[in-house]
């Protein structure tokens, strides 16, 4: 047996793949883009048995047809000699589904086991599956698991390591006779096919694979698999047209490939008739659940009310447990201070440390349960099956836009991050929607801009503070949504966006391990972008507002920062935010939104800026330079909206491949950002007055 087996994990999306990848690896997994393309590659180790296992989570995929950027990733990498067994993770409560990407995974010749994933499911809606008939009709083995309760995963990776090396031609463990019970509709090759392969197909088909494969060992010798070159041949495969080509007219007349399919579903049919019993289309709870969360009235009120929740949870739960990090931070800063004293360190030194470092990064860090508190809520909805439904309840939405329903998935992902928001925009079909999209995605609220609304929100709208920074989060949609709506009417008015296909999973008990991974790699990140561009940022702004023309100075009205925020301030007046500290602060956010919360921390010299002390403290220094209310709205719209980070920026300009389409996005985002804040800023001084 190999030192290691390499291990591709496939299947649907939602099948539960991820869950199952994650109950293996746990913590240990490795996250990068497959090469040369940008969709996002899980890879994760872990041993069994004294063998070493290489699991490599493949994009989720409907089928291999190479529609979609992710099918011919996940193609691409079975093909290759990377993967020694595939491991095919199937929804059993959907199999019916599930089973068009099995069938033409065992095409690819290539070691596959079936893993029958959501067995807890099938057994719970009263459903059984024959596991012994499944594997005879199919021809490989069958292994039913849970990956949220964790049962079969040990026999799972025991039938792995024990297919290894099985050669594509070896015979199948197959007894189905297919149409073949009369005399009259037996086969009539030259070979009985039924002995050797899963699936097969008309008389017509057949001959027509027999003769293609005929040529293809003829012209390519040596080529592995010549039946599922030669069904691809016959199925118009661009990729194997151009690698292969086989002169053949009279065999590729035309495109069989509504053939190829229409079959494997005869044949799916033919294999859920014998081996499930009592199926039931969807479970009575799913439906009733359906029956108001996809409704077309009410669906979009309701998810604005979950969302309200979130946010609820956010900032009560969240400001309850930050207390205890602020009075950790405050006791912190108090030694490392005492500690410089004593040592007799430099005042430059000792003001870089307390009041750049530990002012920057410290203040970051105290929010910290609100990130996590956001995080736990959207982890729950993503793994209980719901936000599928939120894409799906927007996609008439999406259509009048002249977007794909599709568009939405990135948005929704923009909750979280925009980079890897950005990167799904990769899914869309066609690249006007795939840059559209990619325009409109960052004025989704991610996680980065929470501490500036909780900061502001709470300094300036105590009693409705989580009002105000949900609004926030609405204000971004509606933006989104207007932006997409006037580069509709600019392009004509006459482009409308293709329909949506989305699965709609099961709702089921979100997975506790899955969650804890998904909230762990966010939390993770966030401490890592803390120690990093943070701490850098925290350091250069210190630099910025210490260091002027004539050298160090404890006079900040003679640096450098101010002299460029002093600089900008006349350009950010209308919109109420015409001073240089704020300036100065909004450009250090570019590298990370978060900064700007360090930076305002910074440039007002106010420890633990988190804090009730902290937040009275530059809220009447805010309030002595008449910044008020309506400022603050405007501050944190404008958070809202403006450039990106740079991270973002970044993947724009992988994504696009393009330079002047990034500098162009972030141009048109500064002033889509500044025209909202006007407005807004206008409006609340009007209701609210000035500071």
């Amino acid at each position: 047996m190999a030192n290691e087996i390499n291990i591709g994990f496939a299947g649907n999306p939602n099948c539960g793949k991820t869950t199952l990848f994650n109950a293996y690896t746990g913590a240990n997994l490795k996250v990068a883009n497959w090469p040369g393309v940008t969709v996002e590659k899980k890879e994760g180790r872990f041993q069994f048995h004294q063998t070493d296992y290489r699991l490599v989570d493949l994009p989720g995929a409907y089928s291999l047809t190479c529609y979609t950027m992710e099918e011919q990733v996940t193609r691409q990498y079975i093909l290759s000699d990377e993967v020694d067994v595939i491991i095919d993770v199937a929804d059993a409560s959907a199999l019916q589904r599930n089973l068009y990407l099995t069938l033409q995974l065992i095409e690819l010749g290539k070691p596959v086991i079936l893993a029958l994933n959501m067995m807890d499911i099938v057994e719970k809606r009263g459903m059984e599956i024959d596991t012994h008939r499944l594997p005879e009709m199919l021809g490989i083995p069958v292994i039913p698991v849970s990956a949220r309760r964790k049962t079969g995963l040990d026999i799972l990776m025991h039938a792995a390591a024990h297919h290894v090396g099985c050669p594509a031609d070896t015979p199948l463990i197959h007894h189905h006779s297919g149409a073949s019970s009369t005399e009259s509709t037996r086969p009539r090759h030259r070979h009985q096919h039924h002995a050797e392969f899963a699936m097969v197909y008309s008389d017509l088909i057949e001959d027509k694979i027999d003769q293609l494969t005929g040529q293809l060992k003829r012209r390519y010798p040596g080529l592995q698999n010549y039946r599922w070159h030669a069904i691809k041949l016959l199925e118009g495969d661009q990729e194997i047209l151009e690698k292969y080509p086989v002169d053949c007219p009279d065999v590729l007349d035309r495109s069989y490939e509504p053939d190829i399919i229409g079959q494997k579903y005869d044949f799916i049919d033919e294999i859920i008739q014998e081996v499930v019993v009592n199926k039931e289309e969807r479970s009575a709870l799913t439906d009733r659940v359906d029956s108001l969360l996809t409704h077309q009235v009410l669906g979009l009120p309701v998810f604005l009310l979950i969302m309200a929740l979130v946010f609820f949870l956010t900032f009560t739960v969240g400001d309850w447990l930050k207390e205890y990090f602020q009075m950790g931070l405050d006791f912190f800063s108090a030694g490392v201070l005492g500690g410089l004293e004593a040592l007799e360190v430099a005042p430059m030194v000792t003001s870089l440390i307390v009041d750049g470092i530990i002012t920057g990064v410290g203040g970051i860090l105290t929010f910290l349960p609100n990130i996590v508190i956001l995080f736990l809520a959207l982890a729950f909805l993503e793994d209980s099956g719901y936000m599928a439904r939120v894409a799906y309840v927007m996609d008439g939405i999406m259509g009048r836009l002249g977007l794909s329903g599709r568009a939405f998935i990135p948005m929704i992902l923009g909750f979280g991050c925009s980079v890897p928001a950005i990167m799904a925009s990769r899914a869309l079909e066609n690249k006007r929607d795939r840059y559209k999209t990619m325009l409109i995605t960052p004025f989704m609220s991610c996680s980065a801009r929470l501490p500036i609304y909780v900061l502001f929100s709470e300094m300036f709208f105590p009693r409705q503070a989580m009002l105000a920074a949900y609004s926030m989060y609405l204000l971004g949609l509606l933006v989104a949504v207007l932006c997409a709506f006037v580069m509709r009417l600019l392009e004509g008015g006459k482009t409308k966006g293709s329909a949506l296909l989305i699965e709609l999973p099961e709702y089921k008990s979100p997975s506790a391990h899955t969650i804890f991974i998904y909230v762990w790699e966010k939390v993770k990140d966030y401490l890592t972008r803390a120690g990093t561009v943070i701490f850098a940022a925290s350091i250069i702004m210190w630099a910025l507002l210490n260091f002027g023309p004539s050298g160090y100075s404890t006079d900040m009205g003679s640096t450098f920062g101010s002299l460029l925020g002093k600089w900008l301030a006349p350009l950010f007046a209308p919109v109420g935010l015409g001073y240089w500290q704020i300036v100065v602060a909004l450009i250090a956010g570019i590298s990370a939104k978060e900064v700007v919360v360090s930076s305002c921390a910074v440039l007002f010299s106010v420890n633990n800026v988190n804090s009730a002390a902290g937040m009275a403290s530059l809220s009447a220094i805010l309030g002595g330079m008449g910044f008020g209310p309506a400022n603050a709205l405007a501050l944190m719209s404008f958070s809202l909206l403006y450039i990106p980070c740079a991270a973002t920026l970044a993947t724009i300009r992988k994504e696009t491949d393009s330079w002047r389409w990034m500098l162009g996005a972030a141009v048109f985002q500064v002033a889509v950002a500044w025209v909202v804040s006007f407005v807004v800023y206008q409006t609340a001084l009007a209701l609210l007055g000035p500071a």
